[in-house]
């Protein structure tokens, strides 16, 4: 399979693309908020969620996490979604290369993209490329469509089938992704742009 764990991506930071939640949108200290604050789970901190799926980690029931990941996903904004620290200037700065691109899993892109263009108002709004694919297995099918060799990712199985099709992967450090793994792991946006050269 190569070296998984090579430092640096052999390629220019226009060739980077990003996953949008955990890497640069704080979504699930949205979660945590809403369910300590509407549904009295107070309980509840980032740490504890050591599975991607929330349903297998956190003691709420699996109706409620539905409820909140939705409004999430419908309204970023009515809920206060903040971006992770550092990433509008990182984000800034790449897109001072080229344009942007982003892939999530999200089932559909159009508030979200919203959310980007507002977070990054300097960057004109065809320089910013989000792209839903509704699975995480179709995001590699959509990097290499776009000639993307770099993504930066929250999901273990997602870096996998990502260098399976020969796009380097990086992994968002967060607690739900800490198995061990050979995927080089970031845990800033600072790392990011000192593994591109930024």
């Amino acid at each position: 399979m190569g070296d998984v764990t090579m430092k640096n991506p052999p390629f220019s930071p226009s060739g980077i693309g990003f996953d949008i939640d955990g890497v640069v949108a704080d979504t699930m200290a949205a979660f945590l908020r809403i369910a300590r604050e509407e549904y009295g789970h107070c309980h509840l901190e980032k740490e504890r969620i050591t599975s991607y799926w929330l349903e297998e980690c956190l003691d709420i029931p699996s109706e409620t996490v539905g409820a909140i990941i939705q409004r999430i996903l419908d309204d970023p904004f009515g809920v206060g979604l903040e971006p992770i620290v550092g990433a509008r200037d990182a984000l800034l700065r790449f897109a001072a290369k080229g344009p942007l691109t982003f892939v999530t899993a999200r089932p559909s892109g159009e508030s979200i993209e919203e959310w980007l263009c507002d977070l990054l108002p300097e960057v004109p709004r065809g320089d910013l490329r989000v792209i839903a694919t509704g699975r995480h297995s179709a995001k590699k099918d959509v990097l290499l469509e776009f000639g993307i060799g770099a993504f930066v990712e929250d999901h273990l199985e997602t870096c996998e089938d990502l260098h399976a099709a020969g796009i380097w992967a990086a992994v968002f450090d967060q607690p739900w992704n800490r198995a061990r793994t050979p995927w080089i792991r970031v845990g800033s946006w600072e790392e990011i742009l000192a593994l591109t050269g930024e």
